[in-house]
């Protein structure tokens, strides 16, 4: 058993109390209201925020590939609903999200090129000039996107004090969660390699390949952030699951801190049947409430 697992119950229940008196406002951005330039991508930011909730630590949401924000929003409502009630506001960040990383760094690129799926996540988040393989504009990418949103809001919503979650010129990372769902996931992991974040929670994050039976390189190298900040699920069945697990054991995930979930899938016919599960599934809710409740800003980092 994880040892969260004897807080989950407690823990629960104090969600469930708090999130029925809580008083939600939700905001959408679209990033071309920020500038006319930015790739449309994936939909509206999509901002979520408890009334008056001025100390509340930022959870960031990346959904996976193809995932629109706006959808999101639905599908993943039971968890974004877990994070408010734990005290956090939710940013489901619009980003550029196709081609997905496996579909530009297949085996046979991988081959010529075993770095190619970090220089292809380093591009996507950082807007660096890594690769050609994809022809994301630096200030699409998700670092630069995130900024803007947070100064945009700033401005736009004075009553939030967004800029509590600036510093200087960037985000004030040890005040952020990162969340993502499959290359939302990896992405997440990726950026909490070069910043110290608050936390990840990293569902089902992706399977980057640097040969047939290789996982990627850039999973095993040392990261700024803490790995007892560091939390991770897959569905047993999935069909990367095992690429997954070895993902999470090279990040040095904490044992108790990788949940290997295995509740009935609600749609076994799917392409990858339990993919979405860890993200979306309300049969999880008390993972999530554990998770969060471990990475709010008064649990200390080992």
């Amino acid at each position: 058993m994880n040892k969260i697992s004897h807080f989950v119950i407690i823990i629960f229940l104090m969600t469930a109390a708090c999130s029925a008196n809580a008083a939600i406002d939700r905001l959408e951005v679209r990033p071309t209201d920020i500038d006319r330039e930015l790739a449309t991508a994936s939909g509206p930011h999509v901002i979520f925020r408890e009334k008056d909730d001025s100390q509340a630590p930022l959870l960031i949401f990346l959904p996976g590939t193809g995932g629109e924000t706006v959808v999101t929003a639905k599908t993943e409502r039971a968890f974004i609903d877990t994070a408010l009630a734990q005290g956090y506001r939710v940013i489901i960040l619009s980003y550029i999200d196709t081609p997905a990383v496996a579909q530009v760094c297949t085996l046979q690129v991988s081959a010529q090129d075993p770095a190619c799926a970090e220089k292809v996540r380093q591009k996507r988040i950082f807007g660096d000039d890594t690769t050609g393989l994809i022809r994301d504009r630096a200030k699409d990418a998700i670092v630069p996107r995130l900024t803007m949103l947070l100064n945009h809001l700033a401005k736009s919503d004075a009553q939030g004090h967004w800029e509590k979650y600036l510093e200087g010129d960037r985000p004030r990372w040890s005040s952020i969660v990162l969340s993502g769902q499959s290359q939302g996931g990896g992405m997440a992991a990726f950026l909490a390699k070069r910043y110290l974040v608050a936390g990840v929670i990293d569902f089902s994050g992706g399977w980057d390949m640097r040969s047939r039976n290789q996982i990627a390189s850039w999973y095993a190298v040392p990261g700024a952030t803490p790995s007892q900040r560091l939390f991770g699920t897959f569905h047993v069945k999935e069909h990367f699951a095992k690429q997954i697990a070895a993902s999470y054991e090279a990040m040095q995930f904490p044992a108790d801190h990788q949940f290997a979930l295995d509740k009935p899938v609600r749609n076994p016919a799917a392409n990858n049947p339990g993919h979405g599960e860890g993200a979306s599934n309300p049969a999880y809710r008390e993972i999530w409430a554990a998770i969060l409740s471990e990475l709010l800003p008064h649990k200390p980092s080992n």
